[in-house]
């Protein structure tokens, strides 16, 4: 007998739906699971998962911090660069800060944000204390922030200066500049409006070539980079040898043995992955 046509097309549909589900749902991820499993694969299938003392300890492609329980750096370690992931490499919220260069101003007060200009301001002056070398940086304070003012004039845009406001220095703060044109500079009042002086950052007598990299500075896109620069590396070597008691050359011979190469030979820039160089730190004898 032969069926209603609707009923032979659901048929069909149903049938199509089964073995699409078989090859789609079953056969193809068990096949790529197979194959992710072949010897030198499966460990980056698995996670790239980094063992010590037979306890995984993290992952080779996540990156983590290495800070004491107030956030501090653990002055032992190499640490990571800066991420926006969360409160830090948190895998569930990986993204950038989506801060751009012209994010220089802040936003003062209780529920205040701080600018990409301010955030690596105030990151330089912090690694710089801590690898004891000059933390300045182009357009930052000396306190760390943004080196930012705004200046009004008697035609908006144009005229004489009436008045100037370090807006990223919130009072009683003193202004990173005494003057602007001659009009003494105020700090900024939380919560006041400046928008209508045009805004003015200020470069500073910092090197033009900072002693602090710029990964030490900023996050990567995703906020998961297990790596740092060859130069941000190298800059943590004196303090982890003198924390150690072991040798400089030994610390940097250390860093030469973990650092890859340019992916295929020319894309990026060496690497340095910080969990297995601060793995074999804890490794070394003493």
């Amino acid at each position: 007998m032969r069926l209603p046509s609707w009923i032979a097309q659901h048929t069909a549909a149903v049938r199509a739906l089964l073995v699409f589900t078989v090859l789609t749902g079953l056969a193809y991820p068990l096949a790529i699971l197979g194959v992710a499993q072949l010897p030198g694969l499966r460990d980056h299938a698995d996670g790239s998962i980094v063992q010590a003392d037979g306890k995984p300890v993290g992952s080779a492609l996540i990156g983590q911090l290495f800070t004491d329980a107030d956030g501090n750096p653990v002055a032992r370690y190499f640490q990571s660069r800066p991420s926006a992931a969360g409160d830090g490499y948190n895998t569930d919220s990986t993204a950038a800060s989506n801060l751009g260069p012209e994010s220089v101003e802040d936003t003062l007060g209780p529920d205040g944000r701080q600018s990409l200009l301010t955030q690596v301001c105030a990151r330089s002056k912090a690694v710089g204390q801590l690898e004891n070398v000059d933390g300045r940086r182009p357009f930052c304070t000396d306190d760390g922030v943004g080196a930012v003012l705004r200046v009004f004039h008697t035609e908006g845009l144009t005229g004489a200066v009436t008045r100037v406001v370090s807006v990223n220095q919130g009072c009683p703060a003193k202004p990173f500049v005494a003057a602007y044109e001659g009009v003494p500079v105020e700090c900024a009042q939380p919560g006041e409006d400046y928008s209508r002086g045009v805004l003015v950052p200020i470069r500073g007598g910092a090197p033009a070539h900072p002693a602090v990299p710029p990964d030490a500075v900023a996050a990567s896109a995703s906020g998961l980079d297990p790596h740092i620069s060859v130069a941000y590396a190298r800059l943590q070597a004196p303090r982890v040898a003198r924390e150690r008691g072991l040798p400089l050359p030994r610390v940097q011979q250390l860093i030469d043995e973990h650092t890859t190469g340019r992916v295929l030979g020319f894309m990026g820039e060496p690497g340095v992955n910080v969990l297995r160089l601060n793995l074999a730190l804890d490794r070394l004898p003493g």
